[in-house]
């Protein structure tokens, strides 16, 4: 199955995450904050308005009288005398059935509502901010309905005020806090950024382990990573030290043997050349596998491809030079792998010796780069191989010609090291005829 590409959340650093979250959050109490507070202060507001008018309210019910007539009367003036200025903005009336009696202030007009009675307007239809309520007088067999309003107007101004000054004290708040995120959240990584830095460093070599000094969280995994570091070092020094001690300890007795049944009879050399090249096969292999085990500082390793193929190819135009092969070499000096030198000259000496046996005159190399791989392409004019094989030919031992000296196991330790440093080596057909082998590793930063 393909590859899912990664969500964009999921690319984001560690930094951007907590930022992100944090803004988050803080934007969506910030915006709460600058609904509610304005509401609940204008509820505030509306709540202690209808409470002064309840002392309104308490003073028309003890004054509200009925005459020898039967008319609402009003047997003293109210104590606030907004309700004897016409259009003040308060007002009050007493209804009953067949009578009303309003105050001074609504002049000509009354009091009246929406069509659904939730809202009341007063002598200029403002919209008022109202109580009314229900009394008995016991010369008066009907109820009377009083109603006092005042205009709503100037609690929505104080509010609207308010809240241009609410948003620039919230807008401050925001900034403020988010600058103290912002710190908070550097302060907080600034263990990771040194670790990279070192990591960093320990990719050019100039350290060989991280420091100690880090907090208790992050301090097991750098003691862990340190750890691996050493005991990797210290496993490929050895292995390496056993191939080479295998290779002169095996070099000796194999010669020897060789010498030996070249002095036997024709017919009795044949049985034994077999088996002696098998061991000769196998020990080429698995030294190969030793020296596919990498870079003693894995993450300080970088090679030139270009320098490497021009120092490659003047050797093979000695040993190849009756077949007159012209090499081209077009990949820039300042390209760099993340590939020991030693483990490239392995894996480009193999592509190359192959070109060189069976160009019929022209090599070509090239690089194709882009931030994290570099693809080192390989390509001849000579026969190529059939698309039907081109699969088999990286396994170990396979020969698709057995006329040609070799033992099978180039092309196959090709794969396993570009495997052993995260890359692969692709064949296919080349333009010019030959094969065309694509080798990708890392780019080296």
């Amino acid at each position: 199955m393909p590859n899912k590409k990664p969500s964009l959340i999921k690319q984001l650093s560690l930094k951007s995450r907590l930022v992100l979250a944090a803004i988050v959050w803080l934007t969506a109490m910030i915006i709460a904050a600058g609904v509610m507070v304005p509401s609940q202060v204008y509820n505030y507001m509306v709540a202690d308005t209808k409470s002064q008018l309840s002392i309104y309210m308490d003073e028309i019910t003890a004054n509200l009288e009925v005459d020898s007539k039967g008319k609402l009367t009003l047997s003293t003036r109210l104590s606030d005398p907004r309700f004897t200025q016409p259009y003040s903005g308060l007002y009050w009336k007493a209804q009953t059935s067949d009578d009303q009696l309003r105050s001074r202030s609504l002049w000509d007009r009354t009091i009246h509502f929406n069509k659904a009675k939730t809202k009341a307007f007063g002598a200029q239809d403002e919209p008022l901010v109202f109580i009314k309520s229900s009394i008995y007088l016991p010369e008066y067999k009907h109820p009377i309905s009083i109603l006092i309003g005042t205009d709503e107007q100037p609690l929505e101004d104080t509010v609207a005020n308010l809240m241009g000054e609410l948003w620039v004290i919230l807008a401050l708040l925001y900034f403020g806090i988010l600058t103290v995120i912002f710190v908070q959240i550097a302060w907080s990584l600034s263990p990771l950024n040194k670790m990279h830095k070192e990591l960093n460093q320990l990719r050019k070599g100039e350290k060989t382990s991280l420091e100690d000094d880090y907090p208790r969280d992050i301090a097991p995994v750098v003691s862990d990573l340190n750890a691996l570091l050493f005991h990797y070092q210290e496993l490929l020094e050895r292995a390496r030290h056993h191939a080479g001690n295998l290779s002169h300890a095996l070099k000796t007795p194999l010669s020897v043997l060789k010498n030996e049944i070249q002095h036997l009879p024709i017919e009795k050399q044949a049985p034994l050349q077999e088996p002696l090249q098998q061991i000769q096969s196998q020990i080429d292999y698995h030294l190969g596998r030793a020296r596919m085990a990498g870079a003693k500082n894995i993450l300080s390793v970088k090679s030139s491809p270009s320098e490497r193929i021009d120092a490659i190819s003047m050797a093979f135009d000695k040993v190849y030079a009756e077949r007159e092969i012209t090499l081209i070499n077009e990949i820039e000096s300042e390209l760099e792998v993340a590939v020991e030198q030693t483990d490239l000259d392995e894996m480009i000496g193999n592509l190359l010796e192959n070109g060189y046996k069976w160009a019929n005159s022209l090599i070509r190399v090239y690089a194709i780069t882009d931030k994290e791989n570099t693809s080192i392409i390989v390509e001849d004019d000579g026969p190529g191989i059939p698309d039907e094989q081109l699969g088999n030919v990286v396994q170990r031992g396979v020969r698709l010609d057995e006329t040609t000296p070799g033992t099978g196991l180039g092309l196959n330790i090709v794969s396993e090291m570009a495997h052993s440093y995260r890359g692969s080596i692709e064949l296919s057909r080349s333009n010019m005829g030959g094969l065309k082998a694509c080798l990708s590793l890392k780019t080296s930063h």
